[in-house]
Parts: C-alpha cells; sequence; structure tokens
C-alpha cells in the first residue's frame, strides 16, 4: 500500500538517480565517442575534460590502426599551439602514436621550445618514435634536477622540505612580497624536492634559484628507455649513475648503457 504523499519523493529521487547517472556517463572518459562528437569535444576549448575525452578517443583508435584518426590531425597540430598547458602535453604524447605523419614531427619540434617543461618532455619522448634525437638535450635534462627560479622578489614565507614527494600543480612554496602581497610558486612537474635553496624567513630575488626537483621514477624510466636510442657516448657518465639503484630503474640504465655500447661498437 502506498504511502499518502509518496508519489512525489519518489519521483524527485528518480530525477536525482537519472541526473548523476547522466552527469557520470557524460564525463566517463570510457565513453564511446561518434566522429561527429569528437570533432565537436575537440572544439569545445572552454571544456577542458570535453577535449581530453575527445583526444583519448583519438589515442585510442590511433593504437589499433584505425585510419580515421587522421581526419582529426589538423585539430591536433592547432591544440599543440593552444595556451592550455594540457592540450599541449596531452597532443605531444599523442602525436607519438603516429611516427609516419610530418605534420606531427613538425609540431613536435616546435614543442621542444615550449615554456613548459612537461611539454618538453613528451615532445622529445615522442620523436624519438620518429627516430628524430633533437630532444636528446631535454632526455638528459630529465636525468638531472631541476632548478625553478623564484616568481617575485620577497620573503620565503612557507616551503617544502628536501626529499618532499610532489604532483604537478602542488604547490611548492611562498613569497611575501613588501607590500604583504603572497606570490605562489607551483610544481610544473611529478618529483621530489632534491633541494630548497632558500629556506622560510629568507629573502629571494626574482629569477633567483629556489629550489630543485628530482624526477619521478616513471621520467626517469622513459628517459633512459628513450636514451637506449638516441643517446650518445657523453651520455653515458650520467646513464650509469642510475645503474646501481634497485628495481627497473637500475636494470633499465643497465640496458640503456649496453644498448648505446653495442651501438658505438656495432
Amino acid at each position: 500500500m502506498a504511502v499518502p504523499g509518496s508519489k512525489p519523493i519518489l519521483f524527485l529521487a528518480i530525477l536525482f538517480v537519472a541526473a548523476t547517472f547522466l552527469a557520470w556517463y557524460f564525463s566517463w572518459f570510457g565513453r564511446e565517442l561518434s566522429d561527429a562528437d569528437i570533432s565537436k569535444y575537440l572544439a569545445d576549448e572552454k571544456n577542458p575534460r570535453h577535449v581530453q575525452h575527445a583526444l583519448l578517443q583519438i589515442q585510442q583508435r590511433m593504437e589499433r590502426g584505425d585510419t580515421s584518426a587522421k581526419n582529426w590531425y589538423p585539430q591536433l597540430v592547432t591544440l599543440s599551439g593552444n595556451p592550455e598547458t594540457e592540450f599541449r602535453l596531452t597532443v605531444a604524447w599523442l602525436m607519438g602514436f603516429d611516427n609516419k605523419s610530418q605534420e606531427f614531427h613538425d609540431a613536435l619540434r616546435k614543442l621542444l621550445r615550449d615554456q613548459e617543461p612537461i611539454v618538453r618532455r613528451n615532445a622529445a619522448l615522442a620523436l624519438v618514435r620518429f627516430e628524430d634525437s633533437s630532444g636528446r638535450d631535454e632526455l638528459l635534462a630529465m636525468l638531472k634536477p631541476y632548478v625553478l627560479k623564484a616568481p617575485a622578489d620577497g620573503v620565503v614565507a612557507s616551503s617544502m622540505h628536501d626529499g618532499s614527494t610532489v604532483s604537478r600543480r602542488t604547490p611548492l612554496a611562498r613569497i611575501e612580497q613588501q607590500d604583504g602581497k603572497i606570490v605562489e610558486l607551483r610544481s610544473p612537474l611529478a618529483g621530489r624536492v632534491n633541494k630548497m635553496l632558500k629556506q622560510n624567513g629568507e629573502h629571494v630575488s626574482r629569477d633567483e634559484d629556489l629550489l630543485s626537483l628530482n624526477s619521478d621514477e616513471e621520467t626517469v624510466w622513459e628517459a633512459l628507455r628513450a636514451l637506449a636510442i638516441v643517446g650518445t657516448k657523453e651520455d653515458l657518465p650520467l646513464i650509469q649513475s642510475y645503474v646501481d639503484i634497485k628495481g627497473r630503474i637500475g636494470e633499465q640504465a643497465d640496458l640503456t648503457v649496453k644498448a648505446i655500447s653495442h651501438r658505438l661498437n656495432g
């Protein structure tokens, strides 16, 4: 027997469940998009999730050899020049899936000069698939501490500590300027704080070295794999410094040293 007045409540509950499902469904990256949806989503730059969803779908098509992915190559090249960092870093990675595309090759070379290190790194890794060693310096940089400079004059109000693990966009330091304004520095990369060069309470000048970051394990591993293909004799000392590290980093460093040595002697 129905409770009086329960039908409106039940109807609202159904609407709530349906709305929740639809919100999840339309934001879920695993949802298959039609060709028209991909084109529409790629152009929807005001909704980054739509762009990322479309890029993922294009990647999946490229991975399974679906030539229809080429329909969106011009849009991908356009996105490689977009002001949004997330778009550029994703497209840089994606372009490596078709190492026969000259337009991708040209775009990746431009991305090696990007202001964001994560974009340059993805471009350097992708270029290796084109048998292009022009990103070699960037690959080597992935194995070295990355130095961040102070974005403003002021006093270091708060900061991370040596050895702290960070993700991209993690706040690394706050600088209090003379007028009381706070300028925040966020990490452009995932990794670990190698060295805080300025401590809390110390004064720092704009563009002065503030701290250095070591790359995360995945980045180091990818760089070592790429250098096995494009590395040179001059790179061996740096690569060998990773050989004694336990796990896959040390194993890959050893394989990379052997691959370079084989090419030099072969």
